[in-house]
């Protein structure tokens, strides 16, 4: 009897929705992470771009690398990440968290990128 082979990676999708109670708090974070970075204006302006939308800024204060680089025996191979402005109702069945959609499929997301700290949602080296 032969062991079926397995892949030794994989996918861990998350969602999460934010509220933002201080837009100024996250653009001026952001802001400092661009600093500390060097990214101060740069090639695609940034730092115009976080303080113009709060999604933006928020999408380079989180970085998918930051959520699993304390996991033992894991290395992140891939990563690609987003934000965006919603409409948000908690009580939809929408946003009904523990049920199986079923239907949604995130092979075909034409924004994933090696990881190198760039995306569609945040440009940043990393």
């Amino acid at each position: 009897m032969s062991t079926p082979e397995t892949s030794r990676f994989v996918r861990l999708r998350i969602e999460l929705v934010l509220e933002v109670d201080d837009a100024d708090a996250v653009t001026k974070a952001a802001l400092r992470r661009l600093q500390e970075e060097g990214e101060e204006g740069g090639e695609g302006g940034a730092d115009s771009t976080v303080t113009e939308d709060t999604a933006e800024a928020l999408a380079y204060l989180v970085d998918p690398f930051d959520l699993v680089s304390e996991v033992p025996g894991v290395e992140l191979a891939q990563a690609s990440w987003s934000s965006e402005r919603i409409e948000y109702d908690p009580d939809s069945p929408e946003w009904d968290f523990d049920e199986d959609d079923g239907g949604e499929d995130f092979d075909d997301i034409d924004d994933i990128d090696d990881f190198d700290g760039e995306s569609e949602g945040a440009e940043r080296a990393g």
